[in-house]
């Protein structure tokens, strides 16, 4: 029989980030974004692994993942930690991933993140966009600026998510967080009624369709500061993908909706330390300034790179530019550097004008 709460005490102990159940296999814990599996533990067969996946659920719950074979929900352990779950189902057997989501939120400070992120935090109305592949610490930086909300600021949040992550007690603020499932049936239906609701900032999880995207856009043209996350890597790709969801008689209008309203692009990865132990989150950081949304409005988002590059004085920073900085502080290594840089010829360039780094071969295309 798995003692799941020993798992997921032990992934915290470990100071992992993900914990794997996997008919077949040990359990596999992710640390520093590497995987391993747990010693002294045998593989797991079908009837452990639906044991412990279901030791969790409610018959609703359960219910609801044997009809659509997925399920997201959110799992809490007394003085251990909060977990974000997903029940899925591989090969016919049961099977699942949990997140470990710290109870104590980090401030900015905490997590090294870029000054600006406090500034943008306090914009009055407006879309501000968190952006990275998954696993990319995108809903701890979101967390992380709720919380600095929540400490200088008097406003009514509202957080639709998809499960609950981070949990946040009312400060200055007044935060009511919805979860699908137990609290709204989609973002959609979450943001077609949250103007009832009298909110000053929106943050939605995830802008995952057309609806979505429409409403959060039209809720940051009305007044308010909507925070939403993408699976874009920079921020002209993040720009193209939000156009590009819309039929083409639309974009023009959506084109120029976000010029209006866009305040920020934040887009961050993550690279393992230099030491071997923990990972430090690269940011590129576009800030909407009157150039920035005249190139949104007139469909030429080829010419951000450049303007991020130069636009140092209102908070802007290139993805590149953070990575060297993290080189020049003995944070990570070159390699790490080059492989999540957007531009790998530009980068190998900026590396060898500005730290004297040599490489074998000329600049990678």
């Amino acid at each position: 029989m798995i003692d799941l709460t020993e798992l997921l005490t032990t992934l915290v102990e470990r100071n992992g980030s993900d914990l794997h159940m996997k008919v077949g296999q040990p359990p596999v814990i992710r640390v520093d974004g590497t995987l391993y599996r747990l010693e002294g533990y045998p593989r797991m067969s079908p009837d452990d692994v639906r044991a412990a996946m279901y030791s969790i659920l409610s018959q609703e719950q359960v219910d609801e993942y044997e009809e659509n074979l997925e399920l997201d929900l959110s799992h809490s352990i007394s003085g251990v930690g909060r977990y974000r779950v997903n029940v899925l189902q591989q090969r016919g057997y049961v099977g699942g991933v949990f997140r470990h989501i710290p109870f104590q939120i980090p401030s900015i400070d905490e997590l090294g993140l870029p000054p600006v992120l406090k500034q943008i935090s306090m914009r009055p109305r407006g879309l501000v966009l968190v952006t990275g592949p998954t696993g990319s610490g995108k809903s701890t930086t979101l967390a992380a600026m709720v919380h600095h909300m929540n400490a200088h600021r008097h406003a009514h949040i509202i957080t639709i998510e998809d499960p609950l992550e981070f949990i946040h007690s009312d400060n200055l603020c007044c935060i009511n967080q919805r979860e699908l499932g137990g609290d709204t049936h989609s973002f959609g239906h979450a943001l077609r009624h949250v103007m009832r609701q009298n909110p000053d900032i929106i943050l939605v999880g995830e802008m995952r369709d057309l609806e979505t995207i429409q409403l959060a856009i039209t809720a940051a043209e009305t007044g308010h500061l909507v925070l939403a996350t993408l699976h874009t890597t920079d921020a002209a790709q993040t720009i193209d993908r939000v156009i590009d969801v819309f039929p083409p008689e639309q974009q023009e209008q959506i084109r120029s909706q976000l010029a209006t309203t866009l305040e920020a692009i934040v887009c961050q990865t993550l690279l393992p330390l230099k030491s071997g132990h923990g990972r430090v989150a690269a940011f590129e950081i576009m800030v909407g300034t009157p150039a920035i949304k005249t190139i949104v409005r007139e469909g030429k988002t080829h010419q951000i790179p450049a303007l991020v590059q130069t636009g140092s004085e209102a908070g802007m920073i290139s993805l590149e530019h953070y990575l060297l900085t993290l080189i020049q502080q003995d944070l990570v290594t070159f390699e790490e550097a080059l492989a999540k840089s957007n531009n790998p010829r530009e980068f190998t360039e900026l590396a060898q004008r500005r730290l004297g780094i040599v490489t074998d071969g000329q600049p990678q295309a």
